[in-house]
Parts: C-alpha cells; structure tokens; sequence
C-alpha cells in the first residue's frame, strides 16, 4: 500500500483544524450538521446526476482502490521478465510452462500462457493492448466522477451559504444572533471549498496517477512477452524494458 494519499490528507486536515485552534477558535465550529447534509449529500446527487448508475455503483470501490493501492515496482517485473527470457531462450518456450502458475501478476499470466500456447505474437499483443484501452478506459470514468465531484462541491456550499444568509435576512429583527448566524451560513462555503481540495480531487487525482503507472507496466508487459516470444537475448531485452522506464527507475536498474 502507498501512504501518499493517506500522508496527504491527514497532513492537510491537520494544517486546517491546526491553524484553527492556533488562532483561538473552536474546530468544532465549523462541524455543523446541516452544512455537512447539504454539502456532501447535494455534491454526492449532483455526481449522480451528471453520470451512469455503473459508474456511481462503483464509486466506494474507487475511494478503496484509491487509498489502498500498492503501486506495482517495475524493477521486479523487469527481473521477472528477464528470467523467463533467459530460460525460454536455454529450453524453449515450452519449458516456460510450470513458471505461469507461479506468476503473480494476472496480466503476465495470461501473456505468458498465451505466448507457450502458440498464438501469432500479433494476436498476442493485439488481445493485451484491448485489456490495457479497456482499462485504460474504466479508470478513466472512475477518476472523472471524482473530479466531477471536486467541480460541484464548491458551488453546493455555495448554495448553502446564500440558504444561511436568507435565513440571517429574516432574523434582522434580533441582531444579536446575526453575528452568529453569519458564520454559520458561511460554514457551507467552506466545507464546499474543504471537501472539494482535501477529498475530492486528490482522488481524481490520484486514480488517474496509479492508473497511468499500472498501464505503463502493462505495456512493459507486453513488450516483455512479445520479446520472449521471438527468443530475445536477456541482455538487450534488459536494456530495451529499462529504456521504457522512466529516468528513476531506470536508474535504480542500472545501479
């Protein structure tokens, strides 16, 4: 699992709540029950609305996947491509064929099974690359809901602060609730603001950033597995996959 997301939020809630407890003020505050209703509940709606029900459906999935993603290492599929590159090359590419139950990685499991099943390289390539555009594609919707949502929440508590400031209208006959009720109306606002920055699209966000490393390595993969196909030299077949990779990692290759 990477903490980053985790770190992120924490470290930004505790700078938030932290500032306000430096400047004298109460957290609690701003915890009101029916700016959090408002907010969260018409930000949440408005997602809906603008969207599909298999989308929506797998939202909680999303925020799972999102905070408890373990970021795949591209050194250690390097080596493992390498490795069969090297027996394939000593035994043949059937002798590769009590190494795929072994495998961890579904996506190279099944392009290693395909490759010691004999099908056409093309057919290979072509049948992985549709499974990473279709993933490609369903990680693409679930970070757009997200990103949707960091769109709505500020104007929804918007809508909640001008509610308030309707309610303060009203109540101009005793001003000495103005000054409280003023605040509160501006509540919404904030947890709008709060909730769109803090949660919403740092989630996109985020989606978007381990979807783009796991497609990345799903085309290494496939680089990998076409190469074993065709009896590649191990060596060049290293150099050829750390030149894929980016500058970082390659490195960490290379050292």
């Amino acid at each position: 699992m990477d903490p980053a997301l985790a770190i992120g939020v924490g470290a930004t809630l505790v700078a938030i709540f932290g500032s306000i407890i430096l400047e004298g003020g109460n957290p609690m505050a701003i915890v009101l029950i029916p700016s959090l209703v408002l907010v969260f509940g018409g930000t949440l709606g408005a997602a809906i609305a603008g969207g599909v029900m298999r989308d929506v459906k797998g939202l909680p999935k999303q925020i799972i996947r999102a905070a408890t993603a373990k970021v795949p290492s591209p050194e250690v599929l390097v080596e493992t491509l390498v490795h069969l590159a090297d027996r394939a090359r000593r035994e043949g590419i059937l002798a590769l064929e009590d190494e795929v139950g072994s495998i961890e990685d579904p996506f190279l499991q099944r392009g290693l099974q395909m490759a010691v099943d004999g099908i056409d390289p093309e057919e290979v390539a072509e049948i992985l690359g549709s499974e990473v555009d279709t993933k490609r594609g369903a990680d693409k919707a679930g970070a757009k809901l997200f990103a949707d949502m960091g769109g709505y929440a500020p104007t929804i508590g918007i809508i909640g602060t001008v509610l308030g400031l309707v309610k303060v209208l009203g109540n101009l006959s005793e001003p000495t609730k103005l000054g409280a009720e003023i605040a509160s109306a501006f509540v919404a606002t904030l947890w709008g603001v709060m909730s769109a920055n803090v949660f919403w699209l740092p989630l996109s966000n985020r989606l978007k950033r381990v979807s783009a490393i796991e497609c990345e390595l799903m085309d290494l993969t496939i680089e990998g597995v076409i190469a074993i196909q065709a009896g590649s030299n191990p060596r060049l077949l290293a150099q050829k996959l750390q030149s894929l990779l980016p500058a970082e990692d390659a490195k960490k290759e290379v050292a």
